[in-house]
């Protein structure tokens, strides 16, 4: 059975401006999702699952659905606050969804095979597909074994200022222990560095694993995410901002000894619209990678 990617598209770039996962952003109009399911077909991923939010279903799929007809096959789940279990109650006041995990739980009806996981509005490389797709190949039947990306953080900086990651500490069997998050990461001449919990400065090496949101799962997965879904709102459902994100979970699982997380070292580089002004670099980055053969230069008919 091939693998699934799963792609979170819910979001709104409030940083940005506008829905980022539908700008143009290749030669001839394709978004940085286009780039990610290409990616995904010849890695050999065998379908794609969107979550997205009901309002912009319309032009999700008269805008980027029709592209796929007869390449691979697609499916579309939706992302709504008022998607919780029942017993809770919802703060009125809360205007947001639950954040990257609770998007994932929308996929559980449809997912019953190893998937990945990735944020629409990033650009992962080619590499990485493939470096996810060999795992989940293999997962195949296995339980309890996850993994991430690694990008290296030398390949993850944005030209337009500092940058906030999920720094990954790894054991002897290359699995993860722990992902702390770092910010203010930004390069300073020759040397990569970072604001610590004191405002220290403090270096990192320019190969130290972070994480870019690029996930492994088995479908189990969607079991844990549950579980841990409720006692997530027992203890933070009334706050008005609280997010229920992927690694938390991940974290749990790890440190209770209930799953494993292998750190996959990628060479690619990632890049994304973090900063309007990060917009021109990625067309720029995205027209070099056609120029050295990595992509075509119309991806869709």
């Amino acid at each position: 059975m091939k693998p699934t990617l799963f792609i979170l598209a819910a979001g709104m770039g409030s940083r940005y401006g506008g829905l980022k996962q539908l700008d143009g952003l290749g030669p001839n109009g394709e978004t940085i999702m286009d780039y990610s399911v290409y990616d995904a077909v010849r890695a050999g991923f065998g379908k794609v699952v969107f979550v997205i939010r009901k309002s912009f279903e319309e032009d999700f799929r008269n805008i980027v659905l029709k592209k796929y007809e007869g390449i691979i096959e697609t499916e579309v789940v939706f992302q709504a606050l008022e998607d919780i279990p029942a017993g809770f109650a919802l703060n009125p006041e809360r205007e947001k969804p639950w954040g990257t995990n609770h998007a994932v739980l929308m996929g559980k009806d449809v997912i019953k095979e190893p998937f990945a996981v990735i944020n629409a509005d990033d650009f992962y490389g080619k590499e990485s597909f493939e470096v996810m797709a060999e795992f989940l190949r293999n997962a195949e039947g296995k339980q309890n074994e996850y993994s991430m990306i690694g990008y290296r953080v030398g390949n993850t900086l944005s030209e337009s200022g500092s940058v906030a990651r999920g720094v990954c500490s790894v054991d002897e069997n290359g699995n993860l222990t722990t992902v702390v998050e770092r910010t203010s990461i930004i390069k300073k001449g020759e040397d990569i560095v970072f604001k610590d919990e004191n405002g220290a400065e403090q270096s990192l090496h320019e190969n130290t694993p972070v994480s870019m949101n690029f996930w492994g799962f088995t479908p189990e997965y969607f079991e844990y995410s549950e579980e841990m879904f409720k006692t997530f709102l027992k203890e933070h459902g009334n706050e008005l901002k609280s997010e229920f994100f992927i690694p938390l979970v991940v974290n749990d699982l790890i440190v209770e000894g209930r799953a494993t997380c292998k750190v996959l070292d990628t060479t690619a580089k990632w890049f994304g619209v973090t900063y309007a002004e990060d917009r021109q670099s990625v067309v720029d980055k995205i027209q070099k990678l056609i120029e050295d053969g990595i992509y075509p230069e119309k991806l869709y008919n």
